[in-house]
């Protein structure tokens, strides 16, 4: 059975489109991965262009990727829910049909920062550094990820 991980912002065309594309780069075939938005403001829309050339930058295409809001369907189908924020967490765990769902939330940086509760910045309002800098972030986290999932 393949393993299956949403990652979610927002609006799913910052953060979680660029979480998605690191991780199946480094995990190739053998996961499925997904992005979402806890909103849905860019339901059909590509990811924001800065992330798309970030990503581009170090050899990831996200530019096929469609922007969608998660829903509580999105339980049932994932058995990891990789949030960025922890307003996003908030928002995610309130769709939560049980406690077994609620497990399968965690905000990500807590791959590479165990129990500190750091969030992703949205990069949205900001420069490109900020896109670099959520990218380097992702990419972290993505590796430590990709490693417990091939062990």
């Amino acid at each position: 059975m393949t393993t299956k991980i949403v990652m979610v912002c927002l609006g799913n065309i910052c953060r979680s489109p660029l979480a998605e594309g690191i991780l199946q780069a480094k995990v190739g075939n053998n996961v499925f991965v997904d992005s979402a938005g806890t909103s849905n403001y860019h339901v059909g829309e590509l990811p924001d262009k800065r992330s798309i050339a970030v990503a581009k930058k170090y050899g990831i295409d996200i530019s096929q990727q469609r922007c969608r809001a998660f829903t509580s369907k999105d339980f049932e189908t994932f058995d990891y829910i990789y949030v960025m924020d922890k307003s996003n967490y908030a928002n995610i765990i309130q769709l939560a049909p049980s406690e077994k769902s609620k497990q399968k939330v965690k905000l990500i940086l807590n791959e590479l920062h165990p129990n500190q509760d750091l969030e992703v910045p949205d990069p949205y309002f900001g420069g490109e550094d900020g896109f670099e800098q959520v990218f380097q972030m992702l990419d972290q986290a993505c590796e430590i990820i990709a490693n417990q999932l091939t062990k």
